[in-house]
């Protein structure tokens, strides 16, 4: 009994004890107070690749990716239409990377490529001024090196005796006038003083003659061989000197302008990656290549140690003359469209803004930008053509000749009919805030370049379409859009008009539909192959569900029953009598 009391008791001391103790202890505990959450929240997530699709949560793009997700705008500068922002986590995954714009002389760098030439100027090219035959040849192939005053070929010819004969009869006649026409003669043969003085001495006539090098350098080319018979106007050999040679180069039509006599070149070889070649602009062909548009160079290269080897490839690079300071900007910064030129500004805090930008001189690394940037703006190098597509759809770009830019717009729209001959599209389009319109439908005219045969009726797009200072609308281009054309379908009443068997066409007079606001209509429906068409009869109504694919195909149906005729209903009238 005593035991039962003292455990009441101890059990009654112990809960009083609890709650005292954490009355205490929740005194001195800091009072919770509700955070104040100022993340911002996604408006959607949409795919790197594909701006059209977004989803209200995160997931993966059709590709597999990891869907983006684009924040609304918060500040005053995000006001600006086109300004997008952009959580830095989601920043750091894409690698967006920024650069400055410099304002900094230009000095264009002409990349190119060319081939190593003999120096033409420096060639010699032997041909013999007799007729004769080949007796010796002392140069056995082409790229033999020879030195000058080193023998070449001997040379028997009738001429060069009869030039022999007539000097030594004319010194014999001690005739100053006939001595001075025979010499010269034996000049004019390409025979030397040496072998005149030598002939007016021995008083004896050489059948054969030897003819040596007049300069040292490479056989580029040999034509003969011991024996061959030749005459003037044949070409022995070519010597080439290597100690100077040319490269031969391309350059675009575009940089034409910038090149100039003297311009500093410098040249690399593959085989010799560490060296680099020092040269100039040597000259300047007078005309372009019509096939390639482009103007060849030739470039003038020292080459005392002879490494540099006619054809072998170079690649080269021509420093155009310094311009004043010009605003430059990475040449990845630039998206360069058939249209307009963008950059993408990071305006700091996460938010960016696609600008146009009209751009001059293109470099090796950088691009010239004449318009649309000012020094020291951050320009976004990589991750950019994300960021552009969706700052695009609300930017106004700062044109710099707004007055001279048609509008354009782009829109969501279903097409209706199609008119391949005069290139008209009937369009269901929605709202165009920009130019006050409402859903509409209404024709559009298709511009040249767009291909009107891979559009389909009843399939919604997206469409560009440029407005005109005359106010008339053209689609410039058009898109597929993912998700909206999977399987359209819709179920309707009609009556078969008539039935082709053989194709399984049905032209069926159809009410109202709906949900597409369409109204009654007679077209032609091709029925799904695994229906039976026998069940199907002219005059029928029936209700059917089809589906908006190449064609519009009916996947069910069910008939009703045929009306009764006129003499049916009176036999049926006697029968009841």
């Amino acid at each position: 009994m005593n035991s039962k009391i003292a455990l009441v008791i101890g059990a009654s001391l112990g809960a009083v004890l609890s709650y005292f103790m954490v009355s205490w202890v929740g005194s001195y505990m800091p009072s919770e107070t509700p955070l104040n959450d100022d993340t911002p929240k996604p408006l959607y997530w949409v795919a790197p690749m594909d701006d059209n699709y977004r989803r209200d949560k995160p997931g993966l793009s059709p590709m597999g990716m990891d869907l983006v997700p684009v924040y609304a705008n918060n500040d005053a500068q995000a006001d600006s239409p086109g300004t997008v922002t952009i959580n830095p986590s989601v920043i750091n995954n894409l690698g967006v990377r920024t650069a400055k714009v410099n304002l900094t002389t230009w000095q264009q760098h002409i990349e190119t490529v060319g081939y190593v030439q003999y120096d033409q100027e420096s060639m010699v090219h032997i041909h013999p001024r007799v007729e004769g035959w080949i007796e010796t040849l002392y140069v056995k192939s082409a790229g033999d090196r020879v030195s000058k005053g080193q023998p070449l070929y001997t040379l028997y010819s009738p001429q060069l005796v009869n030039a022999q004969e007539e000097y030594l009869i004319a010194l014999k006649r001690s005739n100053r006038a006939l001595m001075r026409a025979a010499a010269d003669r034996l000049r004019a043969l390409q025979l030397s003083d040496e072998f005149i003085d030598k002939l007016k001495k021995r008083q004896t006539i050489r059948q054969s003659i030897t003819f040596y090098a007049s300069q040292s350098g490479v056989v580029d080319v040999l034509k003969i061989r011991e024996g061959f018979y030749v005459k003037p106007g044949t070409t022995l050999m070519s010597l080439a000197t290597l100690e100077q040679v040319w490269v031969e180069a391309e350059v675009f039509e575009r940089d034409t302008a910038l090149i100039e006599v003297g311009l500093p070149v410098s040249m690399t070889l593959d085989y010799l990656p560490n060296k680099t070649w020092l040269g100039q602009v040597d000259y300047i062909y007078p005309s372009l290549n019509a096939t390639t548009r482009t103007l060849r160079v030739r470039l003038k290269f020292y080459n005392p140690q002879q490494q540099l080897k006619p054809n072998m490839f170079a690649q080269v690079s021509i420093a155009t003359r310094p311009q004043q300071a010009q605003l430059q900007v990475p040449k990845e910064a630039v998206i360069r469209t058939g249209k307009q030129d963008r950059v993408v500004l990071a305006l700091g805090n996460g938010q960016f803004k696609s600008v146009a930008v009209s751009v001059g001189s293109v470099g090796h690394d950088f691009i010239q930008i004449k318009e649309g940037l000012g020094e020291g703006d951050d320009v976004v190098t990589s991750a950019h053509f994300l960021i552009d597509s969706e700052s695009s759809k609300h930017s106004d770009f700062m044109r710099m000749n707004h007055d001279d830019v048609n509008d354009m717009a782009t829109v969501k729209a279903e097409v209706i009919s199609i008119d391949a001959d005069t290139r008209i599209l009937t369009l269901d389009h929605g709202a165009i805030d920009a130019w006050n319109w409402p859903q509409m439908v209404m024709d559009f005219k298709v511009d040249t370049s767009v291909d009107v045969t891979q559009l389909k009726e009843n399939t919604f797009y997206m469409f560009d379409i440029e407005k005109s200072h005359d106010n008339a609308y053209q689609v410039m281009d058009y898109s597929f859009l993912s998700g909206m054309n999977d399987v359209q379908s819709a179920t309707v009443t009609g009556r078969v008009n008539s039935i082709n068997s053989q194709t399984r066409v049905l032209n069926i007079s159809r009410g109202p539909i709906e949900k597409w606001q369409r109204g009654p209509a007679t077209m032609e429906f091709t029925l799904a192959s695994d229906l039976d068409i026998s069940l199907l009869k002219p005059e029928q109504q029936i209700m059917f569900t089809f589906e908006v694919r190449e064609d519009l195909v009916i996947v069910e149906f069910s008939a009703q029953s045929l009306p009764q005729t006129h003499d049916q209903h009176n036999m049926e009238g006697m029968q009841h009598d």
